[in-house]
C-alpha cells in the first residue's frame, strides 16, 4: 500500500546548489525502483540552522514529495541517513504533515486571539 510522504534534507553547506538534484536523485531511486513516484523536489537553497548540526551554522534545505510504500521509505531514510553529504532528513507521511501544519495555524490563531484580548 503507498501513501504520500514529504522528505526535509538538509545537504553539507559546502556543495555546489546545482549537484543538489543529482545528489537527490541517486538516493529517490529507491523509491523509483519500488515502483514509487516522484511528485515534486523543490530545493530551497542555503539556510541559516535554528541550531549548529556537525558544527556548521548553515545547510542547504530541499523538500521532496512523493508516493512510496513504507518498506521503501524506511530504506530511502536509512541510506540518507549513511550518507556524509546529508546532514539531516525528516520523513513525515503528508495526512500527518498537514495535520501538524493545521494545528500551528491554530495553535498561533488562539495566540493572537489572548494577545488582543490582553490589550483591550
Amino acid at each position: 500500500m503507498t501513501h504520500q510522504y514529504e522528505l526535509m534534507v538538509i545537504v553539507q553547506p559546502e556543495i555546489d546548489e546545482r549537484q543538489i538534484p543529482t545528489i537527490l536523485d541517486k538516493y529517490l531511486k529507491v523509491i523509483t525502483d519500488a515502483e514509487g513516484t516522484i511528485e515534486n523536489i523543490d530545493i530551497w537553497g542555503k539556510r541559516r540552522l535554528a541550531y549548529e548540526i556537525q558544527k556548521k551554522n548553515e545547510g542547504i534545505y530541499a523538500v521532496v514529495n512523493f508516493t512510496a510504500t513504507s518498506e521503501a521509505t524506511d530504506e530511502l531514510d536509512r541510506q540518507l541517513k549513511l550518507s556524509e553529504q546529508i546532514m539531516r532528513t525528516k520523513v513525515l507521511r503528508a495526512e500527518d504533515a498537514i495535520a501538524m501544519v493545521a494545528a500551528e495555524a491554530k495553535r498561533a490563531e488562539a495566540k493572537a486571539a489572548r494577545k488582543t484580548a490582553a490589550k483591550a
